[in-house]
């Protein structure tokens, strides 16, 4: 999906999605030969939580980013 059918998706601008996309909030989202953004089901489910969390749950940004870096990090193995 572009960046455009994804704003429209989650009623986000596309700004907030590249904001969120900067500071960490969602993970890097991979880009075609020309530059342009890709999302993939698994950005939307990631955009989809972020949204959630912002909105409904009313979490700040600063824990939505440490628990970003925390998941991506990964958990001892069983």
């Amino acid at each position: 999906m572009t960046i455009s059918e994804v704003s429209t998706k989650f009623d986000l601008s596309q700004d907030t999605l590249r904001y969120y996309e900067r500071i960490g909030l969602i993970p890097p989202v991979n880009r075609n030969k020309n530059g342009i953004r890709e999302y993939t089901e698994e950005d939307c489910k990631w955009v989809d939580f972020i949204k959630c969390m912002r909105q409904s749950a009313g979490l700040p940004v600063e824990v939505l980013i440490e628990y970003v870096g925390l998941f991506q990090q990964g958990g001892p193995e069983d």
